[in-house]
């Protein structure tokens, strides 16, 4: 298993074939930022992570196979163009320079023709970032940085991985340790996973709690109604047995965007006697109201995706995942949205804070001025 350094200070970016043409080729699907612009910015998000970063491409795959074998940098990020999709000479030599490498894609692989589906790559790959468009570059670094800053022990706690498991860091000492169960958002869509939390995770290790960060079955890789919300309560079950240093009496749930809808819902999910029960729950932006999501029409129809169903043809959907519809949840919630967020309007977490409080609820509610959507997991 490739480690991660203790410090991420020097990165390798290589671009491959036809990435000379951004700008130029299909803007449709790539955009119309050219390569000589995007090393710029990657550049600066590196500067900003304090990393220097070097950027290399070609069209040819021995250069890039050379490349690699030369490689004396901390971490190395990927978009191999074509070349992901049968290479095995990339796989090999990324396998043997035994440096974390992150694979990059502009665009989502999963909903491109058959034979762009398939990374010959990912295997030997640390993580796989696709379909955020040139954020992928800027999400790969900070991925690096943060798997450095204290890395993670990835544990499955289902069958189908690289979706049912989630990322333990656990403080140094005898314990036993709070744990907060983070979730990730991102519409439930299959392009955002876990890295998007890291930092929001090691943020509240570094305050002496365990943290569990979970990925889950989304939409478009076998998620969606029930399987996304059955995955989270298997994962915050899970807890029990993954370590003697948890204390499984100190659960709280920490959940971003539909991460946080996720989060609300565990609250109230039916249980047996050998379920882990949380204790609280953080909602960052949290998507409270699904009927009013689906209204509103966010992310283009994200909930109807979601749910596989429209409030009119199957409202029982809505109900039973909808966190302002089961309330009170019985247990204590601290809800912070900002009020510039573009993503899930701050009004919807404005009216579930209110209405959790009637019903009884302990809430805590947090606005802040100027804050958008993905800054309190920044």
């Amino acid at each position: 298993m490739v480690r991660y350094p203790r410090r991420m200070e020097r990165v390798l970016v290589i671009h491959g074939p036809n990435l000379n043409l951004l700008g130029t080729r299909a803007p449709e699907v790539y955009g119309t930022t050219t390569l000589a612009e995007l090393d710029e910015q990657i550049v600066g998000w590196g500067s900003d992570l304090g990393v220097a970063v070097e950027v290399f491409q070609s069209n040819h795959e021995g250069e890039i196979l050379d490349k690699l074998h030369a490689a004396d940098h901390d971490g190395v990020i990927v978009n191999a163009g074509a070349l992901t999709h049968y290479s095995y000479s990339l796989h090999d030599a990324i396998e043997a320079i035994q440096l974390p490498v992150v694979e990059v894609h502009i665009s989502n692989i999963r909903e491109r023709e058959p034979w762009r589906r398939r990374s010959v790559i990912a295997t030997a790959c640390s993580a796989s970032i696709y379909g955020r468009g040139l954020r992928s570059y800027r999400d790969a670094l900070r991925h690096l940085v943060h798997r450095s800053k204290w890395p993670a022990e990835t544990i499955t706690y289902g069958d189908d991985a690289p979706d049912q498991v989630g990322d333990l860091r656990v403080p140094d000492g005898e314990g036993p340790f709070p744990v907060a169960v983070v979730i990730h958002g991102g519409f439930w869509a299959d392009v955002w996973q876990r890295d998007l939390m890291d930092a929001v995770a090691i943020d509240i290790a570094q305050r002496g709690w365990a943290t569990w960060n979970i990925e889950y079955r989304r939409v478009g890789s076998g998620g969606g109604w029930p399987g996304t919300q059955s995955d989270v309560g298997a994962a915050i079950d899970a807890i029990a047995g993954l370590s003697d240093h948890l204390d499984t009496r100190r659960v709280i749930v920490v959940g971003h965007s539909a991460g946080g809808q996720l989060a609300l819902w565990a609250a109230s999910r039916p249980t047996d006697s050998s379920a882990v029960t949380p204790t609280g729950i953080v909602a960052l932006a949290p998507i409270t109201d699904l009927a009013r999501a689906h209204k509103l029409g966010l992310d283009g129809g994200a909930v109807d995706r979601y749910l596989r169903r429209s409030p009119e043809r199957d409202g029982a959907r809505y109900q039973e995942s909808s966190p302002i519809a089961l309330l009170p949840l019985g247990v204590p919630q601290v809800i912070v949205h900002g009020d510039t967020d573009d993503r899930v309007p701050v009004q919807m977490s404005r009216t579930y804070a209110g209405e959790a409080a009637d019903a009884g609820d302990e809430v805590r509610y947090h606005e802040f001025e100027g804050s958008g959507h993905f800054e309190p997991v920044s």
